[in-house]
């Protein structure tokens, strides 16, 4: 059974154990690295644990099967645009993809967006990565005209998806 839960300033090690094992598993999928992260300081990942923990500009789920967190997504309050929601940071253990784990994490940061009066959720997701978009466009976001080159990678290419909720 998986549950989907906001994480909490104790979760520090947690959320550094699972940032890092999706920076080495995936890391086309993602602004930062590996190397980036590994030097960040047991403070800083208080800091970020800290800050996703409460309050309506950003929040950080983590998805737990037992007591191993199987997935990650995290939500921000676009500064330019209160009333859009990046849904960046999503991840989830090679083992349990494709088994719903991905949809509930989306899910709950589609209801954190409503709860905080959001009008519209937006991601980006890296061309050619297909199950993800898949998933997105079952969850109902569609592809935008928008494009960037990937910031680690650019020979890659992200596509901009949204999704409308009022």
């Amino acid at each position: 059974m998986t549950t989907v839960r906001r994480i909490t300033a104790g979760d520090a090690a947690v959320l550094r154990a699972v940032r890092l094992a999706a920076l080495a598993d995936s890391p086309s999928a993602f602004g930062s690295s590996l190397d980036r992260e590994l030097a960040f300081t047991d403070d800083e990942w208080l800091a970020r644990a800290s800050a996703s923990a409460q309050g309506d500009d950003r929040l950080t789920l983590l998805a737990w099967e037992g007591d191993e967190v199987v997935g990650i997504v995290g939500g921000l309050r676009a500064a330019e645009h209160p009333d859009v929601v990046d849904l960046v940071s999503m991840w989830t253990r090679p083992p349990v993809r494709r088994s719903g784990v991905g949809a509930a994490l989306v899910q709950g940061v589609l209801d954190w967006a409503r709860a905080i009066g959001a009008a519209r959720v937006e991601l980006w997701v890296v061309r050619g990565n297909e199950p993800a978009q898949r998933l997105y466009e079952r969850l109902g976001f569609a592809v935008t005209d928008r494009y960037q080159p990937h910031p680690n990678d650019p020979c890659a290419e992200e596509v901009r998806m949204a999704l409308d909720l009022r």
